[in-house]
């Protein structure tokens, strides 16, 4: 059983914009208390192929595990290590984000993908995100209908989260176009 979602949102900046406060969301201390799920985030390794304009990232991320408490008791786990991995094209602006859980896999796979790219009606001001997420648990398959209740509420947190993020990279966007304005903010 796998619940899987897709979102789209249109930030009305531009993707450079975008994808900086995209790096930023993270490191922001007054994020923190938004993104209170999020409990470290460290840069494993970084490449930048000059050649063909390309960044390559990876960095692991610490969080409160996700889903109902029961589960986690049942887990033995309040945290989940993730990586994230991270390709910027600069040539055809385009910022791809794939995160999986590594910790936690006996009993649940999450992997989240995120893309952002300028928009099609408005390339030059306007980037569209978006995002898919899927959700399986493992070994609670067998019992279908307890399965599918744990992953609709992972799902909603994991939809809440994306709301929170959203407001986040919005902040963070205002900022940056403020500053790049020489603004004080």
């Amino acid at each position: 059983m796998v619940k899987a979602y897709k979102q789209e949102h249109v930030y009305k900046h531009p993707w450079e914009i975008v994808t900086s406060a995209s790096w930023r969301k993270f490191a922001d201390p007054e994020n923190k208390r938004t993104l209170s799920h999020v409990l470290e985030v460290d840069t494993l390794n970084h490449k930048l192929d000059s050649e063909l304009g390309k960044l390559y990232t990876t960095r692991a991320i610490t969080i409160h595990a996700p889903g109902p408490w029961f589960v986690r008791k049942i887990v033995g786990q309040d945290i989940c290590h993730c990586v994230e991995s991270t390709v910027v094209d600069a040539q055809s602006k385009s910022m791809q984000l794939t995160t999986r859980n590594v910790s936690l896999q006996k009993f649940i796979e999450v992997e989240e993908r995120i893309r952002y790219d300028p928009h099609p009606d408005d390339p030059a001001r306007w980037t569209v995100c978006r995002q898919e997420t899927s959700i399986r648990i493992k070994p609670l398959s067998a019992l279908a209908s307890m399965a599918e209740k744990v992953e609709q509420r992972c799902a909603e947190r994991f939809l809440q989260n994306s709301v929170k993020g959203r407001e986040v990279m919005e902040r963070i966007c205002k900022y940056l176009e403020a500053e790049s304005r020489g603004i004080a903010f």
